[in-house]
């Protein structure tokens, strides 16, 4: 009697540990423990975390990520109905976060007139006469996507299209978003006139007898914009569809989305944008993809009231990101603000798009609401405006975690690079615009000046920046795999070598900045990013099983997206 009162007590005491045990476990994870629903196993798993960089198989339950590690930890939590997802092999990653992206506006440009790659006169005018042919008279012809330096650099003029075009108004984007083509009708019906004056922050290009040509350049182009007929919340939801469907077959699995916004750009369509095709999205369960928005900073005090009533998350889907202005424009426009003048125009240096004291006050305000700040700045002379009010800032309202932003960061004066890290400033990059600038910047700044202070990924990161990839979708494509190949090579289209060889990333540095870097650049950090227990499970099977294969262009793409562990692509 006296042994069964013994082993009982025993019995007793290993079941209580075990309770204890197993409400440790689940406190410290916060997640289930047993019955995971899929189990992914057979990989090379880089999970974008440094306490474990590698794994071959992970548990999923609920959409969150149960377990991660090596096949026999990982199969403990298997249970009745837990599938399993053999991946024979396959390299498989975080989802790729895009930092930066206008959604709405690529989704609409996939169906318009595209004039990407276009390399000639002759092909810019048939794409036009081609496109007009289904068009009701008098409707608008809208597209984009040109670069005039892919035919020697001329600038296209409302002549080239007019005479193709005499009954639908045209307006075409170029390829970076701040400068855009208008034919003769658009000019009329906008009252462009030689007497007009340019726009603050922007220019209205004319010809030798003050004629408009009809290029309009940043917060010109808001002139024939404002003409154009608001796209319908039907247009903008489908939209959002097709960008979202896109966005997956890329690997794309959270965006950043800073709207369409642009320098002069009327501040209620982001408004409009957030209620009648986000929010509706979200409530209706059309989201696929996870979305961060930013929205223009006139608006912050909007901002502010909407996140006091909802905060940032709105769900696991939508986001409140912060808030955005324009410091300069665009090399490609010769809009970019730089200390020195442009080599092709030595009586310009580029634009300041928005006043620099209503930009401070309105940074001012945002950060001490406690709203994230985001700012555009291209040229070496922006970045700097930037870079010492964003320290000014800093220094009046105190210390914080705020991780203010920079967007494109893309040439830096020397000594700039070393400030985001001591000021703890994010460098929101897009490595695929170094493709589109590489010919036209010897052209623009010289050989000297793009090669010291160009696209410095390498010394950001040698600064202790954080920094964050993008796309700039729809002015390069959503391809994170492109964009990680070309921060480590730096090769350009017809180059033989690195455009300078010492900013070249390593291929983890690279992969983290689309992942963890950009979830911790938009505060995102404890939610996704990384392949680490409790997080989404939102990961990317790559075709490939070789490490050296990812980085061999064109050998290695998707092969499956899936978001909260559910297969999104294909």
């Amino acid at each position: 009697m006296k042994n069964i009162y013994y082993y009982y007590v025993v019995a007793s005491v290993i079941v209580v540990v075990s309770l204890v045990l197993s409400l440790h476990i689940n406190t410290n994870y916060n997640v289930p423990t047993i019955g995971a629903d899929l189990l992914v196993t057979n990989g090379t798993i880089y999970t974008s975390n440094s306490s474990l960089a590698f794994a071959d198989s992970m548990a999923i339950r609920d959409g969150r990520i149960l377990r991660i590690g090596n096949y026999s930890f990982v199969k403990e939590v298997s249970g009745h109905g837990t599938k399993e997802l053999n991946l024979e092999g396959k390299i498989v990653v975080p989802g790729f976060i895009d930092s930066h992206v206008h959604l709405l506006v690529g989704g609409l440009q996939m169906v318009r007139v595209e004039l990407r790659g276009v390399n000639t006169k002759d092909a810019f005018i048939k794409k036009i006469k081609e496109r007009v042919k289904n068009l009701k008279e008098g409707s608008w012809l809208l597209g984009g996507g040109w670069n005039n330096d892919l035919w020697g650099g001329e600038l296209p003029s409302a002549s080239w299209i007019d005479e193709v075009t005499p009954h639908h108004p045209v307006w075409l984007s170029r390829m970076d978003g701040h400068m855009g083509l208008a034919n003769s009708l658009a000019l009329k019906i906008a009252g462009v006139s030689n007497s007009m004056q340019d726009p603050v922050g922007g220019t209205i290009s004319r010809n030798a007898d003050g004629e408009a040509t009809g290029l309009m350049i940043d917060s010109a182009m808001k002139v024939i914009i404002s003409c154009i007929p608001e796209v319908s919340v039907e247009e903008r939801r489908q939209a959002l569809e097709r960008a979202s469907r896109y966005a997956l077959t890329k690997g794309v699995t959270t965006v950043v989305d800073v709207g369409r916004y642009f320098p002069g750009a009327p501040v209620e369509h982001s408004w409009e944008d957030f209620s009648d095709v986000y929010k509706w999205a979200d409530l209706s369960g059309k989201m696929m993809i996870r979305i961060c928005l930013f929205f223009p900073m006139p608006t912050w005090s909007q901002v502010f009231d909407t996140v006091q009533t909802t905060g940032r998350k709105l769900s696991q889907w939508l986001y409140i990101g912060g808030v955005k202005a324009f410091a300069d424009g665009s090399l490609g426009s010769n809009s970019a603000l730089f200390h020195e003048p442009y080599a092709d125009e030595p009586w310009n240096t580029g634009l300041q798009v928005t006043d620099m004291e209503s930009l401070s006050n309105m940074t001012a305000q945002s950060d001490k609401s406690g709203l994230q700040v985001s700012i555009h700045a291209i040229g070496d002379k922006a970045n700097d405006l930037i870079l010492n009010m964003y320290h000014s800032v800093a220094s009046i309202n105190g210390k914080r975690d705020r991780r203010f932003r920079i967007e494109h960061a893309q040439h830096l004066a020397p000594g700039s690079a070393a400030k985001f890290g001591e000021l703890g400033i994010v460098a929101s990059v897009q490595p695929d615009h170094l493709l589109d600038d590489a010919d036209s910047a010897v052209k623009k700044i010289g050989l000297e000046r793009m090669q010291k202070g160009s696209y410095l990924f390498q010394t950001l990161l040698a600064s202790n920046a954080l920094v964050a990839f993008g796309s700039d979708w729809p002015v390069a494509d959503i391809d994170p795999l492109n964009s990680i190949k070309t921060a480590v090579k730096r090769i350009p289209p017809g180059w033989d070598k690195a455009w300078n060889s010492a900013e070249c990333m390593k291929l983890t540095d690279a992969l983290n900045a689309h992942t963890i870097s950009a979830a911790r650049a938009c505060f995102l950090d404890e939610d996704i990013g990384s392949l680490s227990v409790g997080k989404m499970a939102d990961f990317v099977i790559l075709t490939t099983q070789s490490w050296d294969d990812f980085m061999t262009q064109g050998t290695t793409s998707v092969a499956a997206t899936y978001v909260g562990g559910v297969q999104a692509y294909p």
